[in-house]
Formats: structure tokens, C-alpha cells, sequence
């Protein structure tokens, strides 16, 4: 790399390099656990985990608007639906909502919609935020036919049979309704019937449920439906999803004809046409909240007239018609009893809070994230303070800061560790970095947490790999690093405690169809450091093999497309470590799949890439990327200097503006269909 590339990258394209690999790195891991919470209904880590890193990711997405991705976790409707159901298409997607987490942001929503539709006498009509589990019902000539999750919003899981087993669904209508039509709402768990459970299922010593809306989900994902009826479920209704036929045109007829039909309406429900009683009815709700027997986040605020709301349209997956506005999260104070520290796969150490035990929005939290040292330092937290503690968005454990009028000269300031909790080695942290790090490779937190990833659904997948596995196979002596998975056997699998035949065979057939997983993949899979699931793919599509990959120099990585310097030494050091090319020999020889579909790059477009950005009308987003990289072209997510087109839709955002900055072409989709005509293809 030359000096004058060096002098070319600035502090501030530097900062926004990072945070797109951070970024990366946040949906990555996200997505995997969504898939757990919401599909499965097993998470692996707890709620403050989780919302820790959605939180990061949200934070930087405000920092860095041009890193947000139409799949990033915070665009999209989370949780793919399960195959075991079957799965249901959704005539008409189910949206997620915006939020407004006080009363400036709540009039700045107002005031958008008010520009938009050109009205200022917007009815509006306000419901409690259920915290549940949201379904689609259809009904065909007065029968309840057909049930289904949300799932990614576009396709959900058949779930009728369970549904039915909850008595305020009527399974046929008293009176008159369309021929056919949908109704949509949210199933939840009763907070008395969530504790009565509870202590029945630890009187019989039994797993207890982790919150009400867990409980309410894991219930109407059984696969056995007797199991469902057992559970204290409940269901409002809130919309109409469409309808074959006359129907009511405004969201409060269409609660009233709901509830003279026979389903069950929030009598909480209530019409404003003024915006300052909107405001008041929402601070009442406030102290309101604890009074009932079901969770509830926030109240939901809908424009009223669906002509309107069909001109307002949606933005991304969510309509600019409607709004939740979340309830200031709920505090206490405790005792922070220690400061301790996790290491992850990459050796970085992150401090965590060990706190004496508090309920906090009806949820038992002792432990809560603290980021990193500086984070420490800047809010002036002590081991041994009186520190409040809240869960922002009734979610997320975090540490506000201390009350510092309550210590006592007792309390101890932190300091990050001089060597790693895990394996005592000294630890490192670069002057340009706020991470600290454990530099051994051989570090046990480490490898577990590189085993743990290298098997995760978004890396190679194998199924039965989970952490309680990896743990085994570590401790047993079976594993030293990823490429031993490989090796493994049924005669050594069974030898493990409570493994046995048919699980080990299971695990194998897991690890044997990992083999065949795409290059991407692999590297990705691979834990190398900067390296998130879309630098993997870029890589991969590049070089088309691992071998080329190896061979290319820094600055041949650091000519890839959205690839800068600092991630370009990374890689360039992974493949110039003889402990990760053993790993990767492993591998080579087990049968991974270490070579990409080249040919599959080739195409009228290859050597171009592309940004997309702006609201599109003759592709979606997803098909415009898809379209490109069929034909050869490469995605970014940012507009840079090495960036060839950005095809604009409406409202392109901060990435225009790059490209002019870059003087990168901007295309609008009739500039890029003229591209695609220019070589002999019609899209």
C-alpha cells in the first residue's frame, strides 16, 4: 500500500470503514438469533445480550445512515417461519411499526403525516401495545379457516390448529361478514396466568418461562395442540388485513363492525381528532400500564381513514400511517456488585455488570452490559455503587450511572484487566481501537467462541453444534480447533456424556452436509477479524477461491469494492498465519467446499458495482441486488470512491449526496434500465 493511500483515507472515512464492519458483524450475529428467539423459541442468550448488540446496531445505523440495509435487523420484521407448520403466504405483508419514545418525536410523526397527506383535521385512533405474539385469521363464508404468524412479515407459519384452542376466536361468525377476508391481532399470555404457570412448572421442577411473551409464543409454536389448550392464552384483534367485499373504510368502524362481529376488541380503544388529547391520553397510560392483567410497551397510534393511509403508503416495512410510542422504560436502583468480563471469538474483552438481583419491568435482572472501558470511565461507574438500573424499551438491561450522593469512599473505579480472565495472557489494546484484546489464539473462551460461530446457522450450520456441544467436544479432548470437527466419528461421538447412536449420527449428517456450504460461507464461518457475512461474500465472488484469496496481496484485497485498508490487512494476515492455514488444510482435505461459483460472477455487469438506494416502484430492492449480481455486477451498501453506479428510487438519503461528492453516475431506474438495454438485456 502506498503513502498516498494512506494519506487518502481519513479519520472520518476510517470511523465509517469500522462501522460498516461492525455493522456487518452486529446483523450477522442478530440474524442467528433471531432465528433462535423467534422461530425456534430457544434462545441462547438473554434479552440484554440480545438488545445490547440491536442497540449498537442502532446506534451506529443513527451515526452512519448510509449503513442501513433493507434486510438489516432493525428494517425488517424478524423471524423466518418454520417449515414443520407449513407455510403461509400473506396476501397483503404484515408491517412492523415505527417508534416515538416521547412526546417531540411523537408531534414530529404527526407532523410528517400532516405534510403528507395535506390535512390537518386527522382523526386518530389510539390502542395499547400488546406485548405478544401477532397472527393473521382468515375466515371463508363465516368459518375460521386458516391461522398464521407473522413470520418475515411476507410468509408465516400455519398455526390453525393451536389457534383454535383459543376460546375468544370464534371458530364461526353469528352474523354477516365478507365472503372471505383476514383479521389480524395479537395473541398473549395473561400476567396471572403466566405466574400460575410458572409455579406449577416449578413445583414439577420444570424450566421456568423467561416473560409472558415468550410464554405466549413457545405456546402456540407446539407441535401438539393439546399442549397449547393447557395454556392461559388470550387474543385481541386490532385490523382488518383485507377483505372480498364491502368492508368499513376507517380503522375505528372497522374495531366497532370487528367487535359486532364476535371478535374480541380492546375496550381500551379510543378516537381523537386532536392531536393535544392524543398526547394527554398517552401520559395517563403511563400510570396505567401495571393495572392490567396482559403486557403492554407502549400505545399504537393510527391515522383513522384508511383513504388516507393508503396516499401516506409505507417506507421500507413500515407504514407511514401508524406509530407506537413506547413507554419510558422502568427503573430501579441496586448494588453493582463486580465488574467482570466476557471474551469473545475475536479476544475481545467486554465488560459486564455482576449486579445484586432486581426486578426491573416484571423481569429479574442481574447482570447488564457496560460496552467497553471508556464507556466505564465516561459515566463514572464504580464497583461497589449504588447504580440505576433500567430496561430500555421494557427490554434491554442497562446500567444508567451511579448516585454518587449514596457512596460511601468504599466504591472502586474499574480497570480492564492486564491479562485475559480466561487463558492469563497479557492483553493488548491498539492506540486507534476502544477494544481491548486477548492475543492467544489458543485462548479457550476463544476457541469455543469460534466453535460456537464457526457451526451458527449463518456460518456453515451444523445442526446439534450448539454451545452445550462445543463445550463437551473442547473439554473432551475431541476438538482443538474448527478443522477437528471434521474428524469426527461416531465411536469417538458416543463416548461423550448423554451422547448417543442416533444423536451422533445426527450430529455427523450435520457436519457432512456442512461440506457443501457456499464459499461465503466458509469464510465467514472462518472468524476472521473484520470479516461480517457481506465482506465474506465480496471476497468469495472476487477471488472465487480460497487458494486466490491466500495469494492476493493487501493491496489486491484492499482493491476489492467496499473493502478498505485496515480490513484488507486482516485478511491478509489470517492467510499468513501458519496456525490458520493448517486450520484451513483441515479443511481441504475433510472436503469443504473451498472454491466459489466463479462462473456465476461473469456477466455483462461484472467489474461494475453498484449501490441501491431510494424507494424503488418497478423493482424491489432485493430484486434490483439479485438482478445485479446474476448478471456479473457487485452490491455495496455505502456509496465510495471505487462505487461505479447508485441507482436511485425517491428519497435517495445521504448516498446521493456522497455521489456527487465521489462524482459517482446516478442512475434512476429508467437510467438503469437503459444500462441493462445498452447490453443487450431486458429486465
Amino acid at each position: 500500500m502506498s503513502d498516498d493511500d494512506l494519506q487518502e483515507t481519513t479519520p472520518e472515512e476510517r470511523d465509517a470503514q469500522e462501522a460498516k464492519l461492525r455493522v456487518e458483524e452486529l446483523c450477522s450475529e442478530i440474524n442467528y438469533h433471531d432465528y433462535r428467539y423467534h422461530v425456534l423459541d430457544s434462545p441462547e442468550i438473554d434479552d440484554a445480550k440480545y438488545d445490547a448488540l440491536m442497540r449498537e446496531l442502532r446506534g451506529l445505523e443513527g451515526r452512519f445512515p448510509e449503513l442501513i440495509t433493507p434486510d438489516s435487523p432493525t428494517q425488517r420484521v424478524s423471524g423466518q417461519p418454520i417449515e414443520a407448520f407449513g407455510v403461509v403466504e400473506h396476501r397483503q405483508q404484515m408491517l412492523s411499526l415505527g417508534n416515538a419514545f416521547d412526546e417531540a418525536e411523537l408531534r414530529a410523526w404527526h407532523k410528517r403525516v400532516a405534510g403528507l397527506s395535506e390535512r390537518d383535521d386527522l382523526a386518530l385512533v389510539c390502542e395499547p401495545k400488546i406485548d405478544g405474539l401477532a397472527v393473521a385469521l382468515v375466515f371463508e363464508n363465516g368459518s375460521f379457516v386458516q391461522g398464521a404468524t407473522r413470520g418475515d412479515g411476507t410468509r408465516g407459519e400455519n398455526i390453525t390448529q393451536n389457534l383454535r384452542t383459543i376460546r375468544s376466536i370464534p371458530l364461526s361468525l353469528a352474523k354477516s361478514a365478507p365472503q372471505r377476508f383476514e383479521v389480524r391481532g395479537e395473541v398473549y399470555m395473561t400476567k396471572s396466568g403466566f405466574e400460575a404457570l410458572n409455579e406449577e412448572r416449578g413445583a414439577q421442577g420444570q424450566q421456568l418461562f423467561a416473560s409472558p411473551r415468550n410464554s405466549a409464543a413457545g405456546s402456540l409454536r407446539q407441535l401438539d395442540s393439546g399442549v397449547t389448550a393447557t395454556r392461559p392464552l388470550d387474543i385481541f384483534l386490532y385490523q382488518l388485513g383485507w377483505a372480498e367485499g364491502s368492508a368499513p373504510q376507517t380503522q375505528w368502524e372497522t374495531l366497532q363492525w370487528l367487535g359486532d362481529l364476535g371478535f374480541r376488541v380492546n375496550p381500551h380503544i379510543k378516537r381523537f381528532t386532536d392531536l393535544e388529547a392524543v398526547i394527554e391520553h398517552v401520559k395517563g397510560w403511563e400510570a396505567q400500564r401495571d393495572s392490567l392483567d396482559y403486557e403492554i410497551d407502549g400505545l399504537v397510534i393510527k391515522v383513522d381513514e384508511f383513504a388516507v393511509q393508503r396516499g401516506l403508503g409505507i417506507v421500507g416495512r413500515e407504514p407511514r400511517w401508524a406509530i407506537a410510542f413506547k413507554f419510558p422504560p422502568t427503573q430501579a436502583t441496586t448494588k453493582l456488585r463486580d465488574i467482570e468480563t466476557n471474551v469473545g471469538r475475536t479476544g475481545v474483552l467486554t465488560p459486564f455488570a455482576v449486579l445484586e438481583p432486581v426486578i426491573v419491568a416484571h423481569a429479574r435482572v442481574g447482570l447488564a452490559t457496560l460496552h467497553n472501558e471508556e464507556d466505564i470511565r465516561r459515566k463514572d461507574i464504580r464497583i461497589g455503587d449504588t447504580v440505576i438500573v433500567q430496561r430500555a424499551g421494557d427490554v434491554i438491561p442497562q446500567v444508567v450511572g451511579p448516585v454518587v450522593s449514596l457512596r460511601s469512599g468504599k466504591e472502586k473505579p474499574f480497570k480492564m484487566p492486564a491479562k485475559c480472565p480466561v487463558c492469563g495472557h497479557d492483553v493488548v489494546k491498539p492506540e486507534d481501537e476502544v477494544r481491548t484484546y486477548c492475543p492467544n489464539r489458543a485462548c479457550p473462551a476463544q476457541i469455543f467462541r469460534l466453535l460456537t460461530h464457526f457451526a451458527s446457522r449463518g456460518a456453515m450450520d451444523i445442526e446439534g453444534l450448539g454451545e452445550s456441544m462445543a463445550q463437551q467436544l473442547l473439554q473432551s479432548g475431541l476438538v482443538g480447533d474448527i478443522g477437528d470437527v471434521y474428524d469426527l466419528t461416531k465411536d469417538k461421538l458416543v463416548t461423550l456424556e448423554r451422547m448417543g447412536e442416533k444423536s451422533a449420527e445426527n450430529l455427523l449428517a450435520g457436519i457432512e452436509a456442512s461440506k457443501q456450504r457456499p464459499l461465503g460461507r466458509v469464510l465467514f464461518a472462518l472468524g476472521i477479524r473484520h470479516v461480517g457475512g457481506e465482506t465474506a461474500d465480496l471476497l468469495a465472488g472476487h477471488f472465487g477461491n480460497i487458494d486466490a484469496i491466500k495469494e492476493a496481496s493487501a493491496e489486491d484485497l484492499a482493491a476489492v469494492s467496499s473493502i478498505g485498508p485496515k480490513v484488507a490487512e486482516s485478511i491478509y494476515a489470517y492467510f499468513h498465519d501458519d496456525q490458520n492455514l493448517s486450520v484451513i488444510e483441515k479443511l481441504r482435505n475433510a472436503g469443504v467446499k473451498l472454491e466459489g461459483a466463479a462462473a456465476a460472477r461473469e456477466g455483462p455487469l461484472m467489474g461494475s458495482t453498484f449501490v441501491v438506494t431510494g424507494s424503488l416502484s418497478r423493482w424491489s430492492r432485493n430484486e434490483i441486488e439479485s438482478l445485479i449480481k446474476r448478471l456479473g455486477g457487485g452490491v455495496g451498501s455505502s456509496v465510495t470512491k471505487k462505487t461505479s453506479y447508485l441507482v436511485a428510487g425517491e428519497s435517495p438519503g445521504s448516498k446521493l449526496t456522497k455521489a456527487e461528492e465521489y462524482k459517482v453516475p446516478v442512475l434512476d431506474e429508467d437510467g438503469f434500465q437503459a444500462l441493462l438495454q445498452a447490453h443487450g438485456i431486458s429486465a
